[in-house]
């Protein structure tokens, strides 16, 4: 054993490479948004199209930036060393706590900020508290949200990282008010779960657990991983983003639960980066042929159906031709058979043809495949261009003039112009639109979700939304965000294989069922690494109407009401004032 593991070691490479290779969650925003405001400025180059980004990787574009603080603004100074401290470790250092328990050469147990950290030559460890609240609170009454758990990280010999991360979570709704709004008990648990796979809301997915348990669930996130400098591979269970975005990508916005997956990033060069995932998702749909049998031959017995399979394969290669474009492009597929196809691990493949190379000699159904592309640019000093579009399906003649028909696609455009023409401000402004039918399928087990939530863009199929942004870093640490968003959705539809070409000649947006327009002002103020204090202000206007037009065959007709109870929990139906304040240990 010991043989194999030098044997490892060698193959990964000799490299100076001292860090940890663990993704840093994209509800760390604060730091992401952070390093694209370096990269904006031109201190860094990151490829932002494909995120989490690990902590080593932050640490180094920190280093790299460094060397250039003598042209940044005193805040950005100041916001610099704040977070370099917190990747102390992945910089074989000890990070500096307000208060100690204890002090050591190799370790560090920090009061504030509560951590446990050690490090040497071969064995690095992280383990942080989790524990936050927020009060959510408008005319309907209130929502206690709360979560606790821990997280652990430790990398081995500078070439293995294993990091868990498990937090519970409950969203309580017995503040809510007993009347018109939630008449029992019952109305205020259920009206406590505000994410729900319908609802048209970015807030993150979750799996509750039984009914009596409201709003409670848990998520368990972690992995292992083998790097070194030139890429990695691992096994995680975690969320990703693909495609540029400050709102929400249309690519994975990783808004669905976290889910595990064999992992592969290779950076050989610096114009070329591959980034591979092979994922379990959850399906949500029964397989009657495949069951459990409880008490079995007794007048008790009682069958359990499984869930059916739903893998995916996807990847998405990015070219830097010249300093600070990226142009990324990619595929993916969904695929549901009885086990994980050997073709599908293959990183860099074109998956349509392979799926068509299994399924076509046989006359049966494919499975669903889709096409990526993102243009990222920062050539221009203070300004970040990007674009994205995710392809379900495409057919060229589908783009003339004269064909009703429109192919599924997603597109987004938008722009962060930051520290210019005045400092520590940023406008952002985002477009996108997702066409009729996008991320939906005939057969519910190939659709682009898990667990049910749309692995795209929140707002789903048939819908547009414009986002614009402005924001305000006054002071290390202090973070002000004052945004618009215009969300509408069209007519609903069912992907019928039958009347397909009928529903995608309809006219996009004909009928606009369900609207909202929201207006936020978020502060947030990270007192010390890992502890945030904030206040969320919003106005939502959400309603619904019922369609104009006679139904087709394959439209989910709903009246305004109906709509309205499908797209919105009824904590924020109609208009409403909310504020919502917190504190927490770890994002």
């Amino acid at each position: 054993m010991k043989k194999l593991f030098i044997i490892l070691i060698a193959a990964l490479g000799i490299s100076t490479l001292s860090a940890q290779h663990i993704n840093q969650h994209i509800a760390y925003t604060q730091i992401y948004d952070f390093i694209n405001e370096l990269a904006t400025d031109g201190y860094i180059q990151v490829n932002s199209a494909v995120r989490p980004y690990t902590r080593d990787f932050i640490a180094q574009k920190l280093e790299e930036a460094l060397t250039q603080q003598d042209k940044m603004s005193k805040r950005q100074r100041k916001d610099l060393t704040f977070y370099l401290n917190d990747y102390a470790v992945e910089r074989d250092t000890l990070p500096k706590a307000y208060v100690h328990w204890t002090d050591k050469k190799h370790f560090d147990l920090g009061l504030v900020q509560p951590a446990f950290q050690y490090t040497n030559n071969l064995f690095k460890c992280r383990i942080l508290p989790i524990l936050g609240m927020d009060i959510i609170a408008n005319q309907k009454g209130a929502i206690a949200k709360r979560w606790y758990g821990a997280d652990l990280q430790m990398d081995i010999a500078n070439h293995v990282s294993v990091y868990a991360n498990l937090r519970d979570n409950s969203f309580n709704g017995k503040w809510m008010l007993r009347d018109k709004y939630f008449p029992t008990d019952n109305s205020k648990m259920y009206g406590a779960r505000i994410a729900m796979p319908d609802y048209l809301n970015n807030l993150p997915g979750c799996e509750y657990k039984e009914a009596s348990y409201g709003g409670d669930y848990s998520d368990m996130r972690g992995g292992i991983v083998a790097y070194c400098k030139w890429g990695s591979i691992g096994l995680v269970k975690d969320n990703i983003v693909w495609g540029d975005s400050y709102k929400s990508s249309n690519i994975f916005s990783g808004r669905a639960p976290s889910f595990p997956m064999i992992t592969l990033n290779l950076k050989p060069v610096k114009w070329f980066e591959l980034n591979y995932i092979h994922a379990w998702l959850v399906s949500n749909v029964l397989d009657t042929t495949n069951y459990y049998i409880e008490n079995e031959g007794t007048a008790q017995e009682k069958l359990h159906y499984r869930p059916h399979n739903k893998f995916m394969a996807a990847n998405m290669l990015t070219f830097t031709p010249i300093a600070k474009l990226n142009l990324s492009v990619g595929n993916a597929i969904v695929y549901a058979e009885n086990n994980v196809q050997a073709a599908y691990f293959i990183p860099i493949a074109f998956y349509k043809s392979i799926d068509h190379f299994m399924t076509k000699g046989l006359r049966v159904e494919n499975q669903n495949s889709q096409l990526f592309i993102n243009l990222s640019s920062r050539n221009i000093p203070h300004l970040h261009l990007f674009a994205s579009f995710y392809v379900d399906e495409i057919k060229f003649s589908r783009f003339k003039p004269s064909n009703p028909q429109t192919n599924p696609i997603s597109y987004k455009a938008g722009f962060n112009l930051t520290n210019w023409p005045v400092r520590n401000l940023s406008l952002i402004g985002e477009y996108t639109r997702n066409q009729i039918i996008c991320y939906k399928h005939s057969i519910e087990t190939l659709s682009w979700k898990s667990n049910g939530y749309v692995l795209g863009h929140y707002l789903g199929d048939n819908s547009q939304e414009i986002y614009v942004s402005l924001r305000y870093k006054p002071i290390r640490g202090l973070y002000f965000d004052l945004s618009y968003t215009n969300a509408i959705k069209g007519n609903d539809y069912d992907y019928l294989r039958t009347d397909i070409l009928n529903i995608i000649s309809q006219k996009a947006l004909k009928d606009i069922i369900w609207r909202e327009d929201r207006v936020e002002l978020n502060a947030v103020y990270e007192v010390f690494n890992n502890c945030y204090a904030r206040v969320n202000l919003t106005y939502n206007d959400t309603r619904s109407s019922e369609p104009k037009t006679e139904p087709i065959v394959g439209e989910n007709h709903m009246t305004a009401q109906q709509a309205l109870n499908k797209f919105t929990p009824l904590f924020y139906q109609g208009q409403n004032f909310t504020i919502t304040c917190g504190l927490n240990f770890s994002f």
